[in-house]
């Protein structure tokens, strides 16, 4: 089989109606396309393709990057490998759909009877990726990137508790029904407290530094200094699509407001009860010792005294003993 010979890929209009492209050997040619229109970009990493996530479930034209290869020989065989990204020799129709779920990573094609190769490349993640096609012997590299789908659910990230009158980090974010950041989303976040109720609309973050994070946006808001705070997160978002995950667009959070100055009180009172009861405990066991003391002494001098009394009482005997029995005397004690 005879080599590429790659040909130039056409600036087109806009991605999001479709992509294609075209590789040739000496007599064959390969195209790229997304819905008909000629891939831009495509060549480098630096400049893939864009491909919008099929978030219908059905990989229609337009949300593939189509390779057609052709003026092929009969019978020629046409690989294709791709990373990050799925692969499929069939197209979804509005009558026939290809779910998301479908496709490989590597796809193979015998031409047969015929001259061309067709492949459809599609992902459902925004991650750069890459699809190696092999003619005979030689391999040709196109790239390509998911474009996030429609905005199909939102969370609200704050802490649980915040501190009267300080200021509370909130985070909005915004999904395609993948899973992908979804930038420029417009997301509303209605601050509820005892006596107001204000509704602000917040945009995504396009791109990421080092303060932002892209498909979210932070805001910063007040806690009141008494009363409650209730956080209502609203987006208008995509409808409920068989077989993807369910859309959220609402997403609610309390927070309980702390009073420092009274935490502070009550904390400074316990460390006062608790310093009271080490001082009474201490107290306690220093008596319970000077008691032990006392009345290990008396318990001393009243054995100190019995033994005495004996000795006198047992000595007084022993003399009169002594007395009278001369040759059998016993030993006096000390």
């Amino acid at each position: 089989m005879k080599s590429f010979k790659t040909l130039s890929i056409a600036t087109a209009a806009a991605l999001a109606i479709g992509t294609m492209v075209s590789v040739a050997p000496a007599n064959a040619a390969t195209t790229l396309t997304v819905n008909s229109v000629a891939a831009v970009g495509g060549t480098t990493a630096v400049a893939p393709v864009t491909i919008p996530v099929p978030d219908q479930n059905n990989v229609l034209v337009s949300k593939a990057l189509t390779i057609v290869v052709d003026s092929l020989a009969n019978n020629s065989v046409v690989t294709a490998s791709a990373t990050n990204g799925k692969i499929l020799t069939t197209i979804g129709t509005s009558t026939s759909p290809v779910a998301a779920s479908a496709g490989s990573a590597s796809a193979s094609v015998n031409t047969g009877s015929g001259t061309t190769a067709t492949f459809y490349v599609f992902t459902t993640s925004t991650s750069a990726g890459s699809v190696v096609v092999t003619v005979g012997g030689t391999s040709t590299t196109y790239y390509f990137q998911g474009g996030a789908g429609a905005l199909n659910a939102i969370t609200m990230t704050t802490p649980d508790t915040g501190a009267a009158g300080t200021t509370q980090k909130v985070v909005l974010a915004g999904y395609d029904v993948f899973g992908n950041a979804v930038s420029g989303a417009s997301i509303n976040l209605q601050v509820i407290t005892s006596t107001a109720s204000v509704t602000t609309a917040y945009t995504t973050e396009s791109s990421t530094t080092s303060t932002t994070t892209l498909g979210a946006k932070t805001v910063d808001v007040l806690v009141p200094t008494s009363g409650t705070l209730t956080l209502v997160a609203t987006a208008t978002v995509a409808g409920s699509v068989t077989g993807l995950a369910s859309p959220i667009g609402v997403a609610v959070k309390t927070v309980a407001i702390r009073d420092l100055a009274t935490e502070l009180a009550s904390v400074q009172a316990q460390l006062a009860a608790e310093k009271a009861g080490r001082a009474a405990d201490k107290a306690a066991a220093d008596a319970a010792a000077a008691k032990a003391l006392t009345d290990a002494a008396t318990a001393k001098a009243a054995a100190d005294l019995a033994k005495a009394t004996y000795i006198k009482e047992y000595n007084a005997l022993a003399k009169k003993w002594n007395a009278k029995n001369p040759r059998a005397k016993v030993t006096l004690k000390k």
